[in-house]
């Protein structure tokens, strides 16, 4: 079962997925060794590097050669509360070579996916308001019907206090890029993989500096990366895992592990951001207002009100828009083959992109 499968943070900023048994695993092993070969040069396959998570090839454990692990980006590493949600694409989640038996098990998972194209795997959101973690799993993706299915999928953008309409906006820009592939290329065909939404979940303060109304993001230091002989705990997915000196990985994989590409970093910094209190500080050169993502007038001291809609109504269109948000294309265990469009992956995409889109416009 691939929900049993690990997916473990390496210290050096990737993960390790591990390999399904044949003909899964090495099938996307094959995929992964085709689309990222150093002599490639079509240019479908190239562009399409950019909708997926790096690849640094396959590890093996020193202690377990056998077991063999791909080695990828993690996506959520830049991220301080990254928010995740694995949605799968397509009007079928089985490949053109299922029995009957395995075609039988997957439409009766879900058996709305012929109709809506897409399927909620899980997420996982933090809200600011409480500082911890809300989590749904695969169940809650097959509760959702054709009424349900817009607002179940708003629960991801929600941040507990408001609707994060930046990154519902940044995320459908990136499907439509994915999308935008999918109509050019009609050399691969995908079943069952899934499309990881990652944005930054944590209330980020925004500098403006009120004098040349520029905008800086604070940057923070990525959490979650210790140095060589540390334990890493991530959650409760996760075991530990243990860095050596030598730089082995010992990795201890619970049987209960979910199937998300990659879970979310333990809070390093237990500091509450109040999300909406407006906070004036001094700074040696100028005033310096710190704003939050999402401010509520009724919150907004009168007098701050007018300053800060001056440095709004002032900054450029796509610094209002845009989220630090991160769409890839993960798990190609299904992937063929082919010499049409494929048609139930685009389909898929175009539902979800209409669903994204009425949660922007209500």
């Amino acid at each position: 079962n691939a929900s049993l499968l690990g997916i473990l943070q390496h210290p050096d900023g990737t993960v390790l997925k591990q390999l399904q048994p044949p003909p899964r695993g090495p099938r996307e092993q094959e995929f992964y060794n085709k689309v990222y070969d150093s002599d490639c040069c079509d240019s479908i396959l190239l562009e399409l590097r950019e909708y997926l998570p790096k690849y640094f090839g396959v590890w093996s454990p020193p202690t377990a050669p056998n077991d063999t692990y791909l080695k990828l980006e993690d996506v959520t590493r830049k991220f301080n509360k990254p928010c995740i949600m694995d949605v799968k694409i397509g009007q079928k989640s089985y490949d053109p070579y299922a029995s009957a038996e395995k075609i039988q098990q997957q439409v009766s998972k879900y058996p709305l996916m012929e109709e809506i194209g897409f399927l909620v795997l899980g997420m996982r959101v933090y809200h600011v308001s409480s500082d911890s973690y809300e989590t749904q799993n695969q169940h809650y993706g097959r509760s959702l019907t054709k009424e349900t299915v817009k607002d179940g999928i708003s629960k991801f953008f929600h941040s507990g206090y408001c609707l994060r309409k930046d990154v519902v906006a940044a995320s459908i820009q990136k499907v439509e890029k994915i999308l935008e592939w999918f109509e050019g290329q009609t050399q691969l065909n995908f079943y069952a993989s899934s499309l990881l939404f990652v944005y930054e979940g944590s209330c980020q303060a925004t500098t403006v500096r009120l004098s040349d109304v520029t905008l800086a993001e604070k940057r923070r230091v990525p959490k979650g990366l210790l140095s060589g002989g540390d334990v890493l705990e991530y959650n409760n997915n996760i075991h530990v895992i243990n860095s050596t000196e030598n730089g082995k990985i010992e990795a201890s994989v619970g049987k209960g592990l979910s199937k998300f590409y990659a879970l979310h970093k333990k809070a390093c910094s237990k500091r509450h951001h109040s999300q909406l209190s407006l906070k004036v500080e001094n700074s040696e050169q100028d005033n310096v207002w710190k704003t939050s993502t999402c401010i509520t007038q009724e919150h907004l001291n009168g007098n701050v009100l007018p300053q800060l809609e001056k440095v709004f109504y002032h900054m450029p269109a796509e610094t209002k828009e845009s989220a630090n948000v991160e769409v890839r294309m993960i798990d190609f265990a299904h992937v063929f083959p082919s010499n049409t469009k494929d048609e139930g992956y685009i389909y898929g995409l175009k539902n979800l992109i209409t669903v994204l889109q009425n949660i922007l416009d209500n």
